[in-house]
């Protein structure tokens, strides 16, 4: 059974094998909002998984502001919002 985390892993996948410029911050809230639409659990799984891949980013050189934005993306999924905002013009319709 798919849980918080496999949706987050998922959205990475995605997101890699797109490799779609400016798409970044649309896998972050999709990532978010499926994990978070299987509830509190998923939720939680969603919030640690992102708070720990920018801590490590941050880490490793990449901008804060970068991180920034990313949380924001990350926090509009969680919270219900629709993924679609940060959807990228062009980018192939099986994402």
């Amino acid at each position: 059974m798919p849980t918080g985390a496999h949706d987050m892993a998922r959205a990475y996948i995605d997101m890699v094998q797109a490799n779609y410029q400016e798409s970044d911050k649309y896998f972050h809230a999709r990532g978010n909002a499926d994990a978070a639409q299987r509830g509190e659990g998923g939720r939680w799984a969603a919030e640690v998984i992102s708070n720990a891949r920018e801590w490590v980013q941050e880490k490793t050189g990449h901008g804060s502001e970068d991180a920034a934005a990313d949380q924001k993306a990350n926090e509009h999924g969680r919270n219900g919002g629709d993924p679609n905002d940060y959807r990228p013009a062009g980018l192939p319709a099986k994402y």
